[in-house]
């Protein structure tokens, strides 16, 4: 064979090779993770909420233990359990999304919220010689959607919810769009378990997109939601008399068009 024809043909090969490899490459890389609604999008920032309130919540205890000072719930703690939380509810890795997108904003922005909220409660969490802290799921949470109003610049909203007999702190009363929905939608006895509900309405004169998630009362909830009603919890606050199951509050998320 011609010797310029025996290269030109080992160059096809390396050429082919070369690009076989990218293409295994291309397909064994996990593809980034991508919402393209805004319903995708409000679900996945309200994921990240409930999984950050689980940490909160499955280091209760810990937290409240007097005898302990550094507990070691930190916001590197709180964040990294977060995201393998997500992953399980989702199958996403939260790391994935690509933060070009108005998804990968928000989730970026959420992260930041809960960073800060926890780096400011370390001393409250740390103090020794106290029992009950005050740092409850309800409160971390609360405090995060705060942030997140800042840290999303105006571009959406979280907001932690419950029907008008049940809010215990009146920046979390619903607002009518949301009061029509608990009260004639989740509270129906026909309403499917943990579905959502979402449309676009205006929100305070500006068009928005709009999405509401049913939350119910677990073992965890019942010991200061539940019975007997009207009887003073740990944290003073008046039991609301909650059964196991129940409709006890909601996540309500709002995107900005």
């Amino acid at each position: 064979m011609h010797a310029y024809a025996s290269s030109y043909l080992h160059s096809v090969k390396v050429f082919s090779l070369g690009l076989l490899a990218i293409t295994i490459v291309i397909l064994l890389s996990p593809p980034p993770a991508f919402a393209d609604t805004d319903e995708e999008i409000a679900i996945s920032v309200a994921t990240l909420l409930r999984s950050a309130r689980a940490v909160i919540s499955d280091k209760q205890k810990h937290i409240n233990t007097a005898e302990i000072g550094d507990k070691g719930v930190t916001a590197d703690l709180v964040i990294s359990t977060a995201k393998k939380n997500y992953l399980n509810k989702t199958g996403t890795d939260i790391d994935t999304i690509d933060r070009s997108t108005l998804h990968g904003q928000l989730v970026d922005a959420e992260l930041l919220a809960i960073k800060e909220v926890m780096d400011e409660a370390q001393t409250t969490i740390n103090e020794e010689g106290v029992g009950l802290k005050g740092f409850l799921p309800a409160v971390f949470a609360r405090l995060v959607t705060q942030r997140f109003k800042t840290s999303a610049g105006g571009k959406a909203t979280i907001k932690l919810t419950a029907p008008k007999d049940y809010v215990r702190n009146r920046a979390n009363r619903p607002d009518k769009w949301e009061q029509n929905i608990i009260q004639e939608m989740f509270r129906s006895p026909d309403h499917p378990t943990g579905q959502h509900f979402s449309e676009t309405a205006d929100v305070k004169g500006k068009a928005a997109f709009r999405l509401i998630l049913p939350e119910y009362y677990g073992e965890s909830c019942l010991g200061c939601h539940g019975d007997p009603k009207g009887e003073r919890d740990i944290t003073g606050g008046k039991k609301e008399g909650g059964k196991l199951g129940e409709l006890g509050g909601a996540i309500s998320v709002v995107i900005f068009h």
